[in-house]
């Protein structure tokens, strides 16, 4: 379990905290998304989870350990996969096979093993082609996808998306999301995927919404929708459907 207890972070110089004592959990085996008007924290808070930011006050703990122990950073990193929405800045390596491989180096795969996953992680993108190429010089959406497998192969419990599906096709995104809600369910570990795209949230268990930093919703995706007044004030788009079921 991830347990975030009265977590609050302000960047240097900014006029307001990104997060204001946020208290949220997040368990293995859930679907959740996560929206929120630009600013409302959803970044920040994606990136507490995994201890790339500690908050300055409250606390992330992820399966008991503490993200502002340095020492058990390396396993809670191991726990929590981030994908970010620009997959670029988080690539490391000089072709698309490498940049696959790169994880699963650092957690001392064995060379066997390593060669058979990234095998199979080309063929089930369709990248054999692109085997030797640049991570640069295949497209965004390619690029988010590359970077998102490369996250899977070291099988983190839970799976963080920051945005990291939204330069794909609205079709190629919901299919991509449904195949990984499905594999991750069956083998008991959590989404938590942060979004504009009132589709994917439908789609989730859960629907967490952030605003100014603080909890505002979190509930079933149909019952959260069910006050589109309140969210689109708050910056937050709902299915279409909403307002005429749901009007006021």
């Amino acid at each position: 379990m991830i347990i975030v207890s009265n977590a609050s972070y302000r960047y240097p110089g900014a006029d307001r905290p990104a997060l204001r004592s946020l208290s949220i959990e997040f368990s293995a085996g859930e679907s959740v998304a996560l929206m929120g008007s630009n600013g409302s924290g959803k970044s920040t808070l994606a990136r507490c989870l995994n201890g790339l930011l500690i908050p300055q006050e409250g606390t992330v703990n992820v399966e008991g350990l503490n993200t502002s122990d340095a020492a058990s950073l390396p396993a809670i990193r191991r726990n929590v996969g981030l994908v970010f929405q620009h997959p670029s800045r988080q690539m490391t390596s000089p072709t698309v096979e490498r940049e696959l491989a790169f994880g699963l180096e650092n957690t001392g795969t064995a060379s066997e093993l390593m060669r058979v996953e990234v095998n199979e992680a080309l063929s089930r993108l369709g990248f054999e082609r692109y085997r030797h190429s640049s991570p640069g010089n295949i497209s965004g959406g390619e690029q988010q996808r590359l970077a998102l497998a490369a996250v899977m192969l070291l099988r983190p419990r839970y799976l963080v998306l920051d945005e990291a599906t939204s330069l794909l096709a609205g079709s190629a995104r919901a299919a991509l999301l449904d195949d990984l809600r499905a594999t991750l369910q069956e083998e008991h570990r959590c989404l938590i995927a942060i979004t504009h795209f009132p589709r994917d949230a439908e789609s989730a268990e859960r629907l967490v919404v952030l605003h100014q930093g603080a909890l505002v919703a979190d509930g079933k995706p149909a019952s959260v929708f069910s006050h589109p007044a309140r969210l689109r004030a708050l910056g937050v788009p709902v299915p279409l459907r909403s307002l005429f079921a749901f009007p006021a």
